[in-house]
């Protein structure tokens, strides 16, 4: 089940929604205002952005260092 989010371009309200079958939100929940902006979320971005470099190093396979390998000091 997808989930994506959404602002509210009549009050600001930002919330997620899950989307079935393609059926998006018809109305803001505070506001019940039908102007609703789909929002790029923050892993979208990361995912599309076709280079494994930007989102950084990987974690150590062996400890999980969020630095990578070799930062840390139990190896």
């Amino acid at each position: 089940m997808p989930i994506f989010e959404y602002r509210c371009d009549h009050c600001g309200h930002r919330f997620e929604a899950i989307v079935l079958n393609g059926r998006q939100p018809d109305l803001c929940p505070a506001c019940e205002h039908p102007d609703l902006r789909k929002q790029i979320s923050t892993f979208a971005a990361h995912a599309s952005s076709g280079s494994a470099m930007a989102a950084g190093p990987a974690p150590c396979g062996s400890c999980g260092d969020p630095r990578g390998p070799g930062s840390c000091r139990t190896h």
